[in-house]
């Protein structure tokens, strides 16, 4: 009877309860009893750069993280990831016996690859925030965090809520265009409802 309630309550959990995510503020996002502040930072090409400009950057890296201590560095694709894709089609090609349908699914190869080419070294890089109980101070409020990152000569943007989306649609293999994703599960058919209702 035990397992039976536990099932239930499972089965009713929606997937922002699974990935902690409790709601979108207006500077980032609220996971659980923390705040996650996001940030774009604009990657240096070091191959072009000095030993010493380097040891700088390091250098800066090293103040950065010191100076906040909440700190996380995430680095992720920009766009959505094709392999998934092309698995199938090539699963497909394999088993379409009509030579039209076959041509069909080349061309869809070739353009995936085409696609996949353009971005495929496109990578965003992040410095993410947890501000702990979700209580900014002095110390960790987004201005002082934005302070911090231009005093040590990072190229930044703090990243608002359809930004935020969109990089949470990319990484759950959901979309390209999260940020035009509903807040909450469903809510575009309940409007729809609603007004046919009225």
């Amino acid at each position: 009877m035990a397992k039976e309630m536990k099932l239930k309550k499972k089965k009713g959990r929606s997937i922002q309860q699974l990935i902690g995510i409790k709601t979108f503020t207006k500077s980032g996002i609220k996971v659980g009893k923390d705040e996650l502040y996001f940030f774009a930072v604009a990657p240096t090409n070091i191959s072009v750069l000095s030993a010493a400009n380097i040891e700088g950057k390091i250098h800066q890296m090293m103040m950065l993280l010191s100076a906040i201590p909440d700190i996380e560095v995430s680095c992720t694709d920009s766009s959505e990831c094709f392999d998934d894709n092309k698995l199938y089609l090539k699963d497909r090609l394999e088993e379409e016996p009509n030579p039209n349908i076959r041509k069909l699914i080349k061309k869809d190869m070739e353009f995936l690859d085409s696609v996949q080419s353009d971005i495929s070294t496109a990578r965003q890089f992040m410095l993410i925030v947890r501000v702990k109980g979700g209580r900014s101070d002095k110390q960790t409020s987004s201005a002082d965090i934005e302070r911090k990152l231009r005093d040590q000569g990072f190229d930044f943007r703090h990243l608002k809520k359809p930004d935020i989306k969109r990089i949470l649609a990319i990484y759950f293999d959901a979309s390209m265009y999260g940020e035009q994703m509903p807040d909450v599960d469903g809510a575009q058919f309940l409007e729809v409802n609603n007004s046919n209702e009225g």
